[in-house]
């Protein structure tokens, strides 16, 4: 069975606090970088997975996308998706990621954000992304960067005094499931390398088109603890292409 942490009560009450749950894209620091990565959805058949309260669904519409499917596991998630989302041009479908299947060449782009580092198999998500697209079709998504997710814990070091020391990387070539605390609460994820990543999606018969590691906007840097993101990577953005 798929983990569905999110429509846990009080894992979803947690997360809905959060700075980027109650702001949206503006509150996420890596948007910025990601929207720069963004295709133009000027008439474009968008997938949106991971999709969450939907942000990215909306914003696709926003910006001229013919239409939007958002796939998420939490119904909690999409409940209130549905809530924000005035636009009939997109539909909602509560699915795991590793789940979907629609006919070959259904969409123009698809989108991620923070959802492939729950998945197990990558490459054979990566092969039915690839099946999923158009020639000549966008793939772009963010994941926890390699750094972030290799030791596990995803905390720092500190010292008698609780400052941060350093952020461990270890057992970065062991690949696979990793337990997590997130929102005080266990939360499975897994690590893949930064290669395994790229190459997978090569093989996949993906172009990569850029890879960026975003740094948080300088408007977030007076937020408590932010700067401290300036000393490690946390996430990853991909932007690849279907080859024609």
């Amino acid at each position: 069975m798929r983990e569905n942490k999110y429509d846990d009560p009080v894992f979803f009450d947690k997360y809905s606090q959060m700075r980027r749950s109650q702001l949206g894209l503006e509150g996420a620091g890596e948007w910025e970088a990601f929207r720069q990565l963004l295709p133009d959805f000027a008439g474009k058949r968008v997938l949106d997975l991971g999709c969450g309260y939907g942000w990215h669904s909306r914003y696709a519409v926003e910006n001229g996308a013919k239409s939007v499917v958002g796939v998420d596991l939490s119904q909690r998630m999409l409940e209130v998706a549905k809530e924000k989302t005035q636009s009939a041009q997109v539909d909602y479908l509560c699915c795991a990621i590793e789940d979907i299947d629609f006919p070959a060449e259904s969409f123009d782009s698809i989108i991620s954000s923070l959802a492939f580092h729950y998945v197990a198999d990558f490459e054979t998500l990566a092969k039915n992304l690839y099946r999923l697209l158009k020639p000549q079709g966008d793939l772009v998504f963010t994941v926890e960067h390699p750094v972030f997710t290799a030791q596990g814990r995803q905390d720092w070091y500190y010292n008698d005094q609780g400052e941060r020391l350093h952020f461990p990387v270890d057992h970065y070539y062991d690949e696979g499931k990793r337990t997590t605390t997130f929102l005080s609460e266990q939360v499975i994820k897994y690590h893949r390398t930064l290669t395994t990543y790229i190459n997978t999606l090569l093989d996949s018969g993906f172009v990569i088109n850029q890879l960026v590691e975003p740094l948080p906007p300088e408007s977030m840097m007076a937020i408590a603890g932010m700067q401290d993101e300036l000393r490690r990577p946390m996430m990853l953005i991909v932007s690849a292409s279907k080859r024609a």
